[in-house]
């Protein structure tokens, strides 16, 4: 068929009803129709499918279309058919089929009636799948999530590696390749593996005006803040991610017990209990789904209103995609994820075991996460200057929805610095990552540094005078205003661009702000950059006073009656009884009876006062999961059972014991580890630690080892943490 003969906004109108294109849509489908090979880049929710499907119905013969994802083809089977009166119109070829369904499959496309032919890689490299398709008149082949051949792609799979030679086999038609996402690293790969190199490029905009970005440092109270933030979107739709199966079975039951319609998704359940949960958030049966990755692939929901990441994720990629499916109708999309360093310590503990190529490339994508996370530049701008596109963060569409947008931390004058750091990536000629041009400008050696004898030049340890926080943030910062940038093909090898050349001859003022810093405390990260307008700090500055006093009363240490982020916990929920007091962060009944008193007193006085309206559902309710094995530990130290046999029996490191033994002692139960304690340290040296436990404003374990010099290793001290706790506060 001609292409001028051919209006097709007039198909367009015809099969689908649209009165007119979205974006690049209308370029796309023209470019196909004239038998192009084309590369679409375009993100969630602007309409990619279109761009192969209505070339597909308007053009002669079949066309294919590779997809990694079983429920998306069916979905788009079903949408197509939905517009014809021919049940063949469209079809998925994979195992699932009997050999009757396969058999129709082949008529149909003999006959002419299918448009549309959906396979898995995986089925396509079938021998007799390949003879049948070399006979018949294929219009052109369209490899949808293309991100997929990639190894720099979040989703590599490599059964896509092998499709140019599938596809040369079959016939010579052309190639149409589409993706979410992809970074100029990924694309360059994906043209070439496929041969299309001459491709005409389209790429869409990333930017989604309408979602607001917020990262929140993860705390122990985590969880909380998740209620609190869902309970403010009451009847509407949300997902949110966790990293592992138990952590979604987890959340989700915390989410049921506090009033949430929510299911959780994940790959371990039952195909029939997935199906059954996505068509329940489908149908609006639940509010929120709470999925491991496996979800949301193809899930065609327009409203959803907020996606969380409990956990972050291990690329900006996944990250793009994920929140990509909050906000599809352009209505409003908010964006929280939730940082820890300790997340991307496991991350990488994950990907140690894997080949060295592998690691290369996922830690590369988990420096990229790590950087989002912790600038405070607007957040929008880096995740859209990793994706290759300029943002203007003044102007831009979207330019204040974001938190560093909305809270700017302190700007500082780096003019001088800037120069300094450029100057040291030219003078090292180029060749180094991030880590090695920190480390020569603090002056630190590392084995790379010293086999180019890096440490002997005159501008090794120039920037000594600020620590490697400060070159980390500026180096992220000189990046994204495109001074610097990273090679594509030596991955995260860092080089200087003509506007950086530029800036050494004629410096102009550079101003900068420092990145987050997400300090390690002993149970949780804080972060130094608190939420705004979340406790009441008049509140927590009358319960601090109270808490020393009781604590002056008693003769005990200030901690000991309640822990600091209890007493925060209270300035955020206003409890007034008892009861209330035992949801609150780190109290149990022991502790909540013992010095509660006083405490909800003074909160009911100041909540009548203040005429403060109570946020009552804000009280998280505990799902009690754990409460089982916290009574089986009890018993067993009751017992006098050997602490590492408790811990073995129940599937737990010595560490996350402990940390169980710190929760029982905090919320108020006495417990008695004696007898594990004088195996490990004399009478005089449990008496040292405990009268430094008695003296000491804090009980951070950091100031202990400090105090101590090296005399006693952590563990000790944790554990004489807890005897004390138990002793002198429960």
């Amino acid at each position: 068929m001609d292409k001028k003969e051919i209006d097709v906004r007039k198909e367009l109108k015809r099969y689908f009803g649209f009165d007119q294109f979205k974006g690049l849509q209308e370029e796309v489908v023209t470019s196909i129709i004239d038998n192009k090979n084309a590369f679409v880049i375009m993100p969630t929710g602007a309409g990619k499918s279109l761009c192969y499907q209505l070339p597909a119905l308007i053009k002669d013969g079949t066309a294919i279309v590779i997809s990694p994802l079983i429920a998306l083809m069916k979905n788009q089977v079903d949408a197509i058919r939905g517009i014809s009166s021919k049940k063949g119109i469209a079809h998925v070829l994979n195992s699932s089929l009997t050999k009757t369904e396969v058999n129709q499959v082949k008529k149909d496309i003999e006959d002419g009636i299918t448009k549309l032919l959906y396979v898995a890689p995986e089925s396509l490299i079938k021998e007799d799948y390949v003879d049948f398709l070399q006979d018949q008149n294929i219009s052109f082949v369209a490899i949808d999530e293309a991100h997929c051949i990639s190894e720099w792609g979040h989703d590599f799979r490599p059964e896509y590696r092998n499709l140019k030679n599938i596809i040369s086999k079959i016939q010579n038609v052309p190639i149409v390749a589409l993706t979410a996402t992809a970074t100029e690293k990924v694309q360059e790969d994906i043209l070439k593996n496929l041969g299309i190199v001459d491709a005409v490029k389209y790429k869409a905009s990333f930017n989604r005006p309408n979602l607001f970005y917020d990262v929140r440092p993860k705390t122990a109270n985590v969880n909380s803040d998740i209620i609190r933030f869902v309970k403010q979107y009451e009847g509407k739709s949300g997902i949110i991610y966790c990293l592992s199966r138990k952590k979604v079975e987890e959340i989700a039951q915390v989410l049921q017990v506090n009033g949430i319609k929510s299911v959780p998704y994940h790959a371990g359940l039952d195909p029939k209990t997935r199906s059954k949960h996505q068509d329940m958030f489908l149908m609006e049966d639940v509010d929120v789904v709470v999925a491991t990755i496996a979800f949301g692939m193809g899930i065609d929901k327009p409203d959803v209103r907020f996606v969380i990441h409990h956990d972050i994720p291990k690329s900006l990629e996944s990250y793009y995609q994920e929140t990509g499916r909050a906000g599809r109708d352009g209505g409003e999309g908010y964006c929280l994820a939730y940082y820890s360093y300790k997340d991307i310590e496991k991350l990488e503990k994950f990907m140690s075991g894997k080949p060295v190529s592998e690691q290369e490339i996922g830690n590369a994508l988990l420096q990229e996460v790590i950087g989002y996370a912790e600038t405070s530049i607007s957040r929008r701008k880096y995740l859209l200057h990793y994706f290759g596109e300029e943002f203007d963060e003044v102007n831009g569409l979207g330019a204040n929805m974001d938190d560093n947008v909305r809270n700017p931390k302190h700007k500082i004058e780096a003019k001088d610095e800037v120069k300094l750091l450029l100057e040291v990536i030219v003078e090292t000629n180029q060749k180094y990552k991030l880590k090695e041009i920190v480390n020569t400008l603090i002056g630190k050696v590392n084995a790379l540094l010293k086999s180019h004898k890096t440490e002997t030049h005159p501008l090794f340890g120039k920037g000594k005078y600020k620590d490697d926080k400060f070159w980390t943030a500026l180096v992220r910062q000189v990046l994204v205003e495109r001074l610097i940038k990273k090679e594509i093909e030596q991955y995260g090898v860092l080089k200087i661009t003509d506007t950086g050349l530029a800036f050494i001859k004629n410096p102009t003022s550079f101003m900068m702000s420092e990145d987050h810093t997400y300090e390690e405390g002993d149970d949780v990260m804080v972060a130094s950059t608190k939420q705004a307008a979340v406790i009441d700090e008049l509140l927590m500055k009358m319960l601090k006073d109270l808490q020393k006093s009781v604590a002056k009363k008693l003769g005990v240490p200030p901690y000991a009656v309640f822990q600091e982020v209890s007493l925060e916990d209270m300035a955020l929920k206003y409890p007034i009884t008892i009861d209330e007091l035992k949801n609150v962060h780190g109290v149990g009944e022991g502790k909540a009876k013992k010095y509660g008193k006083p405490f909800i007193e003074l909160i009911a006085n100041y909540v009548e006062e203040h005429d403060i309206l109570r946020p009552d559902d804000f009280v998280v309710k505990s799902t009690g999961e754990n409460s089982g094995l916290k009574l089986y530990i009890i018993q067993n130290t009751d017992r006098k059972i050997p602490l590492q046999d408790i811990a073995k029996s129940k599937g737990l490191t010595f560490s996350e014991l402990v940390d169980e033994l710190q929760q029982i002692v905090y919320m108020g139960t006495k417990i008695n580890i004696d007898y594990c304690i004088d195996e490990l340290l004399d009478e005089e040296q449990q008496e040292e630690i405990f009268n430094y436990y008695m003296e000491a404003e804090s009980d951070r374990i950091q100031d202990a080892l400090d105090e101590f010099g090296g005399d006693y290793d952590e563990l000790e001290l944790r554990l004489m943490r807890i005897k004390f706790i138990s002793k002198v506060a429960n």
